[in-house]
């Protein structure tokens, strides 16, 4: 799969500046894994908007978006909102992992380990990167 420009909407960009200064607890453990292409030699970008929305993590040459789910997507009306979410950004071409935050926290060599296999054993025919473990 080649990754495509997906746009955005404008108004997004202050909200995830303001995401990134207030990250969750999870998110700050995984952006230590995920910054300065340390994930398999691929950039992240953290609190990336996409077409309509905000995912907590996004690597454009794989199309793929992490998201770290916290109390805030305990609620049915917020786990339907991340699947319809999720199945928009699906039909653009992206591609999911989801996470727990207390899995993040806890067990945050599973969640590395879990990342490094979808890299390097991918679903489909995603380009390889050197560096990776």
């Amino acid at each position: 799969m080649t990754a495509h420009f997906i746009p955005y909407q404008p108004h997004l960009k202050e909200l995830a500046r303001q995401l990134r200064q207030n990250m969750t607890p999870g998110e700050v453990i995984l952006w230590q894994h995920l910054k300065k292409k340390q994930m398999c030699g691929y950039d992240f970008d953290r609190q990336r908007p996409i077409d309509a929305y905000i995912v907590d993590f996004y690597c454009k040459p794989l199309m793929l978006a992490i998201e770290i789910d916290g109390s805030s997507h305990d609620s049915e009306t917020a786990q339907q909102n991340d699947y319809l979410r999720q199945a928009r950004l699906e039909s653009l071409g992206v591609r999911f992992l989801r996470f727990p935050e207390a899995q993040v926290c806890h067990q945050t060599q599973t969640v590395i380990q879990t990342i490094q296999t979808w890299i390097t054993q991918p679903p489909s025919n995603i380009p390889s990167q050197e560096g990776c473990p």
